[in-house]
């Protein structure tokens, strides 16, 4: 890691040189009362010819995917408008905002060929790399996000980006949350900060792209209720419907996460040969990312029996993560034989605890580092209505075996349908947490590394949309070494969380469907996931169907100034051995004692939209009270119960 801190000087003289060589240019007003979503909004900065309409204000994804800015007001909206402003079907939250997520589904895949860092019921809110959004606007853009929480307490993201020349465009903005909650120690306090830049010559011939992302989310936590109050809780108990006079399980404790990266892609045209049979394009590509973080539980002021006996009273577990990546390698494109890259890339990574855990018959290390190659690519090509890509990455280390390849073939059938499927491979190790792990209680040591295998995964996926007919995604996996945390009881009767490693096969079958039936200005939107899983042992546990179903109205008013949408959206899941939540880990476990599930959750909604301005009025849970107290985010963790709450989207093209 010798080299990180060169890096990041170099990164940070890149930014500051261009900021000082690109001048601010100015910007013409039109009359304000012509925006709307198709009409112009401003005149463009210099570099921007045209007067500036909404389709001209572009993001870019990770991978270079132009979405253009949509400020419509549609029921995805009303989806999206929650603490991960994102469609949240598949997750059930906790009573608080800010806190942890239930996983009603799994994703089984992924590309990377290395360990994830633990603390994953953490990571709902933190930006990954494929999060990081970068733009190309005409004029200067800023978008206020704001919703309320839960007792003292608010959501507010700021955002805004500007173009300082057709070349160079910056983007600044901070997520922030604070909520107290309706339980005793559950207050939630997070951050994220993130800084973005891209730019391009005038040929095009050197381009970059770099950011720096600084996240920190921290949680009071307190282990849910008491066995001995959940009746209290499930029977409606008048004396306790105000959740502040339940004494949970213990009142001292709180984690957090905090990380910061940076990144920077930067290329340069070799060659450039444009003729009438084809275009060769070829270049030279570099990508540099450092990445630090660390968790910690703290529990100053007592421990508690409930992780059983630990070294010291007062617990302060706290493990690092620095991951340094560069790569270095040639991207080739031909619209005869298509877009082909290849990288040669090099890892160095440093994960672990201060200090080494000794016992009577075995010792706990505290480190595991590691530095080694791998090798890249990628390739695309479309041709007659059939699109292909593939991309994939090998790890060449004798300890970090890793390996995934992701291929897909797209199929536009008609202007309404269109098709996908593909198949996606990957093997690497479990988790950080899964490997090593520290802790003051003694029951949370363990060193796997050399026991556990690599997690296999083979996927089929197949995928249709339709505006016609219906959307459909449908993937089929199996999993070998399939890698969890599970819930067992010591002799004494503790209940002990440790990683486990299933050695059998498992199949897991999913199915998601969703259409949208509308009649005048009437809809009906439906979205139904069916998902089975086959092994010989019950370790990893998922509802058989999740639904949701939004009954609503829209309409313009006001002479087109205003557009109303209100409705009621129904959530439902069935049944089924639902994953404990360890506060000390930050990570769901594998539990089959307890069935949660099968309750309804109803909200009524009211939104509606002016000029740029999206107004969300929601009532959560409004029928807590009277189809029933059952409802549990996990075993010992209510959901929330009846709250109204209110939100907007403000965006400001100047």
């Amino acid at each position: 890691m010798q080299n990180k801190y060169f890096y990041i000087l170099v990164f940070c003289f890149f930014t500051v040189s261009l900021v000082a060589q690109t001048k601010l240019s100015k910007v013409n007003k039109v009359n304000p009362n012509n925006r709307s979503d198709t009409t112009s909004l401003t005149n463009r900065s210099k570099g921007f010819k045209e007067l500036a309409t909404i389709d001209m204000y572009l993001q870019f994804n990770n991978a270079l995917d132009t979405i253009s800015v949509d400020t419509t007001l549609t029921i995805k909206k009303d989806y999206k408008l929650n603490y991960l402003q994102k469609d949240n079907f598949n997750l059930m939250p906790f009573a608080n905002i800010g806190q942890t997520y239930n996983t009603l589904s799994f994703n089984s895949w992924d590309e990377n060929t290395s360990p994830l860092f633990g603390a994953r019921a953490r990571h709902f809110n933190y930006l990954e790399h494929k999060d990081i959004m970068s733009y190309e606007v005409p004029t200067p853009w800023t978008r206020l996000t704001y919703k309320t929480a839960f007792e003292q307490g608010q959501l507010l993201d700021a955002f805004f980006t500007v173009n300082l020349s057709k070349q160079f465009n910056f983007s600044i903005a901070y997520k922030g949350l604070r909520s107290l909650g309706n339980y005793q120690n559950a207050l939630t306090s997070s951050g994220n900060f993130r800084f973005v830049t891209n730019y391009k010559t005038k040929n095009e011939k050197y381009q970059a792209k770099g950011y720096v992302v600084m996240q920190d989310l921290l949680n009071q936590e307190n282990g849910g209720l008491k066995e001995e109050d959940l009746d209290n809780f499930t029977s409606g108990n008048e004396e306790f419907l105000d959740r502040s006079v339940f004494d949970p399980v213990f009142e001292n404790a709180e984690n957090i996460l905090k990380g910061k990266r940076f990144f920077l892609e930067h290329s340069y045209g070799i060659l450039h040969d444009t003729d009438s049979l084809s275009n060769n394009t070829i270049r030279l590509v570099n990508k540099i990312s450092l990445e630090d973080k660390y968790y910690q539980y703290k529990q100053t002021a007592s421990a508690t029996d409930v992780f059983g006996d630990a070294f010291t009273n007062s617990i302060r577990d706290k493990v690092k993560l620095e991951n340094f990546k560069t790569s270095l390698g040639l991207n080739y494109i031909n619209n005869v034989i298509g877009d082909i890259s290849f990288a040669v890339n090099y890892t160095d990574v440093n994960y672990g605890y201060n200090s080494i855990v000794l016992f009577p018959e075995t010792t706990i290390t505290n480190r595991i580092k590691s530095n080694f190659f791998g090798v890249e690519g990628a390739y695309s090509k479309t041709y007659k209505g059939f699109n292909i890509t593939g991309k994939g990455g090998l790890n060449l280390s004798d300890t970090f075996v890793g390996s995934y390849l992701d291929a897909t073939l797209n199929w536009q059938f008609n202007e309404d349908i269109a098709f996908s499927g593909g198949i996606a491979l990957n093997s690497r190790l479990a988790n950080y947490n899964h490997l090593l792990y520290q802790s003051d209680y003694i029951n949370y040591n363990w060193y796997n590394l050399d026991r556990f295998q690599n997690v296999n995964t083979q996927q089929l996926k197949l995928n249709m949309k339709s505006q016609k007919w219906f959307n459909a995604v449908l993937d089929l996996s199996n999993i070998d070494n399939y890698t969890y945390f599970n819930l067992e009881e010591t002799i004494d009767g503790v209940k002990k969380i440790e990683p486990k490693q299933y050695n059998k096969p498992l199949q897991y079958l999913r199915i998601k469907l969703q259409k949208e039936f509308r009649v005048g200005n009437f809809a009906l939107d439906n979205t139904l996931m069916y998902q089975n899983v086959v092994s010989d042992e019950e370790v990893l546990n998922v509802p058989a169907f999740i639904s949701r179903n939004t009954l609503y109205y829209s309409n313009q008013l006001f002479k087109k100034s205003m557009t109303l949408q209100t409705g009621v959206t129904f959530n439902y899941f069935s049944e089924y051995n639902m994953n404990g939540y360890d506060p000390l880990l930050a990570e769901f476990y594998t539990q089959n004692e307890t069935k949660l599930g099968g309750f309804p959750r109803l909200d009524f909604f009211i939104n509606a939209k002016v000029r740029q301005t999206r107004i969300f009025f929601k009532a959560e849970h409004f029928n807590s009270s009277f189809t029933g107290y059952d409802y549990f985010s996990a075993p010992n963790n209510p959901y929330r119960d009846f709250t109204i709450r209110f939100g907007l989207v403000w965006d400001f093209f100047l």
